[in-house]
């Protein structure tokens, strides 16, 4: 017996690795990579961990795919994303030829697959990738809302709980 996986299967595999970046501190972004039925890749942000402006999922999952597949080119493949990817993402995705992506929810603010503009559907490039928007969308949109909500609040109680205006002694400025 065959079990058929979909959309939203693969989409809570991408939402358990967003998860895992939540847990240390990252924006909870996941992604996997699939391709004829297996996932061959999956990973989530680590840009603070790693200290690296490009350690987005997106690109970890290309990197990892590219290793299992002896190559960099992702054709027949399928990447599951829970925040539409950022332009150096779609660009990525791009070049290692990925198929199709499926995409949790959007970002209006930096968002590279229909938000702001789409680099994946534009047809001056030499490939172009099918999209499929809001698969899981409340629960991939409320990831990041509940991770960022969490980091506001708790910037909001350091600032109350660290004294701004504190004054300094006067014998603190004066010379020995």
């Amino acid at each position: 017996m065959t079990h058929q996986m979909t959309d939203e299967t693969y989409m809570q595999l991408a939402l358990q690795e967003a998860k895992k970046a939540a847990a240390i501190g990252e924006v909870p972004i996941g992604a996997v990579i699939v391709r004829k039925g297996v996932v061959i890749a999956s990973a989530h942000n680590q840009r603070e961990i790693g200290k690296d402006a490009t350690a987005h999922a997106e690109l970890i999952a290309i990197q990892k795919a590219c290793q299992e597949a002896g190559g960099w080119r992702l054709t027949d493949t399928t990447l599951y994303v829970t925040i539409e990817p950022c332009p150096m993402c779609a660009g990525a995705i791009l070049q290692s030829r990925i198929d199709r992506v499926v995409i949790g929810a959007m970002d209006p603010k930096a968002g590279a697959a229909g938000s702001l503009i789409n680099i994946l559907q534009d047809n001056r490039f030499n490939h172009q990738v099918q999209l499929t928007i809001g698969v899981l969308e409340e629960a991939c949109s409320k990831a990041i809302k509940v991770f960022f909500q969490k980091l506001r609040e708790k910037r909001r109680r350091k600032k109350e709980t660290t004294p701004i205006n504190k004054k300094i002694p006067k014998d603190f400025l004066k010379k020995s």
